[in-house]
């Protein structure tokens, strides 16, 4: 009987967006979505932060897997980052609607990690891009808002 054939990657994430960007380039995978605690560590660098979480997600897809796996683990992480200070995902419309504000009419920058693990080997790698928004009004800001895109997006933008 033959073996079922494994994916040449397992995703540690439920995104939309990275599973979209892994159909666009052609890669079969399966996803393992994992939770951990994304709590920043007092005094911790943004940019170890977001490296620190994609490892760490990667880590946990890894040990979820049976031991004769072999495809690697992708975890990976993204932050948008105003004014030295990390943004997430929005918990609701007022928190959404209050970063769109902040970030209107300014420049930041997104901090994107992706970690690779496979067994006792680790690679973690750190795009930085800088981002400028124009002005944006606030019928704009509640119109994206009830467009559904920002709910789940770092920064409450894609």
């Amino acid at each position: 009987m033959a073996r079922p054939v494994a994916p040449p990657l397992y995703l540690a994430s439920s995104s939309p967006r990275r599973r979209t960007l892994l159909d666009q380039i052609g890669v079969r995978y399966r996803t393992l979505p994992m939770s951990v605690d994304e709590t920043r560590r007092d005094g911790e660098p943004v940019r170890d932060y977001v490296m620190r979480l994609a490892l760490a997600k990667a880590r946990c897809a890894w040990r979820s897997l049976p031991r004769a796996a072999s495809a690697p683990v992708l975890g990976a992480d993204t932050v948008v980052v105003l004014d030295g200070e990390p943004l997430g995902k929005p918990e609701g419309r007022a928190q959404a609607l209050a970063m769109l504000a902040r970030l209107s009419g300014r420049r930041h920058r997104v901090m994107s990690a992706v970690a690779l693990v496979e067994g006792d080997r680790e690679a973690v790698r750190l795009n930085v891009s800088r981002v400028s928004f124009r002005r944006i009004g606030a019928a704009e800001r509640e119109a994206y808002w009830a467009s559904g895109e920002p709910a789940d997006k770092a920064g409450a933008y894609a």
